[in-house]
């Protein structure tokens, strides 16, 4: 276990440095306005900046000098985000997007809140507008109403039944896009690993059987992004996984710099494409070593 926890520790610590350090190469411009038609854009790299650092915060498992890091990319994603202002205007502007809600949840979370944000997500909510989407994606709305504390009667269970994971269907036919579905169904329903006894038995244990063999398919191919992802959900169930060997990989092909590629193609030399093509994967990262020491470390104690 100790082997682990440094491996972990290490990746983690490496991963956040290196987001920590190149945060300004993607942000908004100084007359942005709410109305940008890409949501993968500079919303989404904002997002990720501040999902890491509520997680590290969380957990409180961070030293001193992550803690202090992981605070300090949610205020200036949240700066960026003109305190929550964007958000807001995006979403009384387009009252069905669920991007607002959902990039607000590790803000709130980490003690960022915004009245007027938070009083229109209320009203949406209760009148039960919502676009269609996927099953996965029906959770993480659901889990973003649950953290904010809005009243609604969503039926956890029974949306999860709806997802590919719910129905513990043949596991060999998984592929890369069902896939990355599947481990956002276990970070939604359990709320990244916060309540991992949200996740029913058979599924558990379906999960315990086939993340293995999952994660050898596809470090093989290697897609380390989904292959940190894997090691998020390992660290979500109820008797948490974190296996030496799969960290030992993983550790491996992070750079000396923090950097962990998202696959196996040659990383580009340029600072903001690498942080472009890589950040997804620095927050995969820096999630699945701050879970798997808290767990470690809670089962330790």
């Amino acid at each position: 276990m100790t082997a682990t926890v440094h491996l972990a520790y290490d990746v983690a610590a490496g991963a956040l440095a290196w987001l920590h350090t190149h945060r300004e190469l993607d942000v908004f411009e100084d007359n942005a306005t709410v109305d940008i038609n890409d949501p993968d854009n500079v919303y989404k790299s904002l997002g990720e900046l501040a999902l890491a650092g509520s997680m590290v915060l969380r957990e409180g498992v961070a030293g001193t000098a992550e803690a202090r890091a992981g605070r300090e990319l949610l205020e200036f994603s949240w700066e960026q985000l003109r305190r929550g202002d964007l958000l807001y205007e995006r979403q009384l502007r387009h009252a069905l997007l669920t991007d607002p809600l959902e990039l607000y949840v590790p803000y709130a979370r980490s003690g960022y809140r915004h009245e007027e944000l938070e009083r229109i997500i209320a009203q949406g909510s209760a009148s039960d507008s919502m676009i269609e989407v996927a099953p996965n994606r029906r959770l993480a709305v659901a889990n973003a109403h649950r953290v904010l504390g809005v009243r609604r009667d969503d039926d956890l269970a029974a949306m999860f039944r709806q997802t590919w994971l719910g129905r513990t269907p043949q596991p060999w036919v998984l592929d890369w896009f069902t896939a990355y579905c599947m481990t956002h169904t276990v970070f939604h329903l359990t709320d990244w690993g916060a309540m991992p006894e949200q996740l029913p038995p058979d599924a558990a244990q379906y999960l315990h059987n086939w993340l293995p063999v999952w994660f050898e398919v596809w470090a093989e191919a290697g897609q380390w992004d989904l292959v940190g992802e894997l090691l998020i959900v390992g660290a979500c169930l109820p008797e948490p996984r974190c296996d030496r060997v799969e960290w030992e990989l993983f550790a491996s092909v992070q750079h000396p710099d923090g950097l962990v590629p998202r696959d196996s193609e040659p990383v580009v030399g340029d600072p903001r494409q690498r942080f472009h093509d890589h950040q997804h994967t620095a927050l995969v990262a820096t999630i699945a070593g701050t879970l798997a020491l808290g767990r470690l470390l809670g089962q330790n104690g």
